[in-house]
Order: C-alpha cells, then sequence, then structure tokens
C-alpha cells in the first residue's frame, strides 16, 4: 500500500484501506467473476484530472450487464467514489480501479 491511500470505497462508502476485505469463498475469488476498469488521475495545474470517468463507469456497466451482473450502485455513486477516493487521500495522481464482483452467493458454476 502506498503511504497516501489510507481509505478506500467499498460497498457504497469509504473504509480504512485493511477493513476492505471479501471473504474467502467469494465467488470471484474461485470462478474470477468479476469486472474491473482501469482509470487514470493525472496532476494538472487545477489540481487532479480523472481521466475520462464518465466512459470508464460506462464499459464497468457495459461489461457487467454483458456478464448478467446486477450493480448495487448507480453510475454517478461510483464516479462519486472514485472522486472521493483521490480527494480523501490527496492524490495528485493515481491509478483507480473500479471493481465489481460476484460475492456470497455459495460455491458452484451458476452464481
Amino acid at each position: 500500500m502506498s503511504q497516501q491511500q489510507k481509505t478506500i470505497w467499498f460497498n457504497g462508502k469509504l473504509v480504512p484501506w485493511e477493513q476492505a476485505q471479501v471473504h474467502v469463498l467469494s465467488h470471484a475469488i474461485h470462478y474470477g467473476s468479476s469486472v474491473f476498469e482501469g482509470v487514470r488521475v493525472y496532476e494538472t495545474p487545477d489540481g487532479p484530472c480523472v481521466f475520462r470517468l464518465q466512459e470508464h463507469i460506462e464499459r464497468l456497466f457495459g461489461s457487467a450487464k454483458i456478464y448478467r451482473m446486477l450493480m448495487p450502485y448507480s453510475p454517478e455513486q461510483i464516479m462519486a467514489g472514485c472522486c472521493e477516493v483521490v480527494e480523501k487521500n490527496q492524490l495528485t495522481s493515481a491509478y483507480i480501479r473500479p471493481v465489481a464482483l460476484i460475492g456470497d452467493v455459495g460455491l458452484g458454476l451458476s452464481p
């Protein structure tokens, strides 16, 4: 963990980095059932700038739809969470990794 990263957006709220945990029997761990994006934050003279956040989150939701994964948060909530992580951790440049995963549904191939 970087010295700068103290909190992470997890299940709709900022939590301390070490408290952002998923269960070892999570479906995503055993079967890779997750979708993600990689979003860059660049340092600018006006402060940090998230590169094409809306497009990245739209693609995240598109991937979830293809995977038939229900998203418990709106695109706006996830975008706000991404920005909140940058702000609260006082990041000037960063790589944000929004991840949605299938969690506690029991083991088996059909979540």
